[in-house]
């Protein structure tokens, strides 16, 4: 985000942890939630955009960035009941929602769950969880394998401890159409990120919470997202737009629902192919006035 946004940064304590987020610009709020391997650095194409006509809110997730670390309540409903916490201590009632990744796995509880705080869903390269659950076989687990791994207990975190660098290089070459897309300044950013202590554990938390957050979308499975809903994915990704039908996919949990693949793009739609996501989200955001 360079200097432009380095004093929107702000911290609070909401739902039990200090949460790190970004507050810039006026108008209809517009919260964005990233996922994995990021931190709420990967919106810094969307923010300036976006801060224009809204007031942008991205807060780091409960494990990641500079927002606390604690060992529990990584469940999707629990992260979601954060960011609502957080809109309180703010003051804002109602927002426009934009998740990406895990980010995405929030922002659907969040829907489900806060359905009169929510006027609109953004949904960025994701297959919800029970989805996959549902579609496990072995092509599925393969693509999914970092899912798989980043269950084992404490395995993970002595593996890539002191091997961050090169933990994320690969993540950031395999998920994106161009491998070099996140390099420079943008790949230092995410390393010191995840270099900082308790942060690979934080993230490998989220992913532990898988068997709570699959009960907890079984448990209203039958039950749409009725708020206008916007689903984007990247084409070439093999782990969700080369192997997973999206329309349909997001068909099953939305009622009010556009979709838009998106060419020559891996995992990362906001990072690889900003321009078009910019535009995207600002056609979608008309008529959210707060």
């Amino acid at each position: 985000m360079g200097n432009k946004t380095s004093n929107t940064n702000h911290t609070l304590f909401a739902n039990g942890i200090r949460q790190n987020f970004i507050d810039i610009g006026d108008g209809a709020p517009i919260v964005l939630l990233h996922g994995f391997p990021e931190t709420n650095y990967a919106w810094r194409n969307q923010i300036p955009v976006l801060s224009k006509k809204y007031r942008v809110i991205a807060p780091d997730l409960r494990g990641y960035g500079e927002t606390e670390k604690p060992a529990t309540g990584y469940d999707k409903r629990n992260m979601a009941n954060d960011l609502v916490a957080l809109l309180d201590k703010l003051g804002i009632d109602k927002i426009a929602l934009i998740g990406h990744d895990r980010g995405a796995r929030v922002a659907t509880r969040f829907a489900k769950d806060h359905t009169d705080r929510i006027d609109r869903l953004v949904v960025m390269d994701n297959v919800p969880t029970r989805i996959i659950a549902r579609e496990l076989n072995a092509e599925v687990a393969k693509a999914y394998w970092f899912f798989l791994f980043h269950l084992v207990p404490d395995l993970p975190e002595i593996l890539i401890s002191g091997k961050e660098e090169q933990w994320l290089r690969w993540f950031f070459s395999d998920w994106t159409y161009d491998p070099s897309t996140i390099s420079g300044e943008a790949f230092d950013t995410y390393v010191r990120a995840y270099r900082a202590p308790g942060a690979v554990r934080g993230s490998m938390a989220d992913y532990r919470a898988n068997a709570i957050d699959l009960e907890q979308d079984k448990e209203d499975a039958h039950i749409k997202i009725d708020c206008p809903t916007l689903a984007l994915w990247g084409e070439d990704f093999g782990a969700v737009g080369k192997m997973f039908d999206m329309p349909k996919v997001w068909a099953e949990m939305a009622n009010n629902l556009k979709v838009v693949p998106i060419k020559r793009c891996g995992h990362l739609p906001h990072e690889e192919r900003p321009d078009e996501v910019n535009a995207l989200l600002v056609e979608f955001l008309q008529g959210w006035n707060g």
